[in-house]
């Protein structure tokens, strides 16, 4: 049996937690087998800078502010490996370096020498082995950074501080060779082929990792990128994270064609269009499956080392359905929850919008609560938290809980919708497409259908919602489940405008029109055909903000009578 065989037997066997801790001993054995490797001594050649960060989120790193589960932790200025380390995913990005990039964007000398110390702190403290930090794309990640910013890192430090560096980078090597194959498949396990891949380019004395690593990596790419450039978990910014990886690698072998991998190219070549797809006028990317919007820069940067300039895929890519046209630009969710890669990050987002006009956003996301509270991560994953529709207050998918019978890998299953229909449409007004899902069917016996047209102009999107039930058992669904709620073949349901913090929404002509105004100026209308218009308080989660920013959603409530109901709606832009 291959180790990629029991990896998959031995956790439905005896379960997630023995699965842990054995993954956790095997980990253990590769570190102390590691320490025994011949230490890295020197840089083949200088390494260069490749990783970039934000200045703002520098700055709360060494005021040592962290966000753990949706509380400030303030462990005073100086000090990172302290309290924060308690809490999972504080310490996975921690023990990652992924602050560093931050500290580096502030560009002060007094950030530099701060990360400097913190570095060689966290080899005294962890580098022989102790602490949570040595999960294999957790060292992938850490091992990247380190050679991306090893001129600040080896800036006038002591001879015993650098062969203690070179000896840390040797044994994480030595560990990724042993245990890449033990990631999780899609990004952590590219993370940790990557680091292994870096380590091979650029270590004395680490030549033999490198083909095995690129190999590994080419395999990855042909089992984990779809034809359309997608990944399984439909999460736009690990999309551009793995894009981010592989354009650095191919750019770093680029130098000798005895390294190149074709699976490498052709998977860049793949995603690059599939990216384009999902960014919007400002250059961020679509909100989805617990994505955040991602840096533009870093972006446009991984797409110019790619050198590819393939155009963005025409309708969309990766389940999402793209309409654009004059400035405005409309991505719907339109394929099925990912059940694979990533299901504990899936949204009930199905036929959700999100919307932009030009560089600013109209339509949005509650967006990913990751690293707040466990309500707070479970409210941003319902349907509500969407430019969506609800049937009756109540998600289109259910999620399983943690003590929940099916339960497996550590990861949640979901009861979401199974059959979506697609079509497009274009004509000399302008282009539409049609989806429909059947998330409501098991508890109300309902189909959700959602048509999006945006005029040649850009200047009008118009949508169109229909809640309905499709044969005699849907119908019966529907009764039975009405009649328990005390209706009688009436059901309400309500479509979600949730607005983007920086928009400023006002209601007018009897509650019937809302008014949108954009940073710039620039105002849309929304109006549902008369009906009534509600104004709500709600949040808006952004990735690197020690808190969520409050903003406000639209509200259009209507009933399905006699089995059907539909909310008509338009979003214009007045000349």
């Amino acid at each position: 049996m291959t180790e990629g065989a029991r990896l998959h037997w031995y956790p439905m066997a005896i379960g997630t937690a023995c699965r842990r801790r054995w993954l956790r001993w095997r980990d253990y054995l590769a570190l102390r087998m590691a320490r025994f490797a011949a230490p890295a001594k020197a840089f083949k050649s200088q390494p260069d800078p490749r990783s970039y960060g934000l200045a703002t989120r520098g700055l709360q790193v060494l005021a040592g502010n962290h966000l753990v589960q949706g509380e400030v932790i303030e462990q005073g200025k100086g000090i990172l490996w302290g309290a924060a380390l308690d809490d999972p995913d504080t310490a996975a990005a921690l023990h990652g370096f992924n602050w560093i990039d931050d500290v580096v964007a502030v560009d002060t000398p007094e950030a530099r020498k701060q990360a400097q110390l913190w570095l060689f702190e966290w080899i005294e403290r962890f580098g022989g082995g102790r602490g949570n930090g040595w999960a294999p794309d957790v060292t992938g990640r850490r091992v990247v950074r380190w050679i991306n910013h090893a001129i600040l890192i080896l800036h006038q430090v002591e001879p015993n501080q650098s062969r203690a560096y070179f000896a840390a980078l040797g044994h994480q090597s030595r560990f990724l060779m042993k245990r890449w194959k033990s990631a999780h498949a899609g990004l952590p396990r590219f993370e940790a082929l990557t680091g292994l891949v870096h380590c091979g380019l650029a270590l004395e004395g680490q030549d033999h990792v490198l083909k095995p690593a690129l190999r590994a990596l080419g395999r990855e790419c042909q089992r984990e990128i779809g034809e359309d450039g997608g990944i399984s978990s439909r999460n736009p910014e690990e999309l551009v994270e793995i894009f981010t990886l592989l354009s650095s690698v191919n750019q770093a072998v680029s130098s000798d064609g005895d390294y190149i991998n074709p699976e490498i190219i052709r998977a860049l070549q793949r995603m690059a269009p599939a990216i384009r797809a999902l960014r919007f006028g400002d250059g961020t990317m679509a909100r989805f499956h617990g994505g955040d919007a991602g840096h533009p820069d870093r972006i446009d940067q991984a797409l110019a080392d790619a050198g590819i300039g393939s155009p963005a895929r025409d309708g969309g890519a990766m389940g999402f359905a793209r309409l654009a046209a004059g400035g405005t630009v409309v991505l719907m969710d339109a394929a099925k929850l990912p059940v694979i890669g990533a299901p504990e990050r899936a949204h009930a987002s199905t036929l959700a919008v999100e919307m932009y006009s030009g560089k600013l956003p109209v339509l949005v996301s509650m967006g990913s609560a990751r690293g707040f509270s466990a309500n707070l991560h479970c409210a941003a994953r319902a349907t509500a938290a969407h430019s969506a529709v609800t049937v009756a207050g109540t998600s289109l998918a259910r999620f399983a809980g943690s003590g929940f019978v099916r339960r497996i890998y550590g990861q949640q299953l979901i009861d979401a919708p199974r059959k979506i229909m697609l079509e497009r449409d274009s004509n000399q007004y302008g282009q539409a497409v049609l989806c429909s899902h059947d998330g409501y069917v098991p508890s109300f016996g309902l189909t959700h259908s959602r048509e999006i047209a945006v005029l040649h102009s850009g200047a009008e999107v118009q949508g169109h919602d229909r809640i309905f039930a499709q044969s005699a058992a849907d119908r019966s669904r529907f009764e039975t489940v009405a009649a328990d709620k005390g209706q009688n073949r009436e059901l309400p349901f309500e479509a979600h405008f949730r607005l983007h913090p920086d928009a400023r929404v006002d209601l007018d002509m009897g509650d019937t029109a809302a008014s949108i105004t954009l940073l710039n100026g620039e105002v849309w209308l929304l109006r549902a055909g008369g009906l009534k218009l509600t104004l709500h308080d709600t949040l808006y989660f952004e990735q690197g903000r020690l808190g969520p920013r409050a903003t406000k959603e639209v509200v259009v409530t209507s009933a399905v009578v006699e089995y059907e109901g539909v909310i008509r709606w338009t979003l214009s832009r007045p000349a």
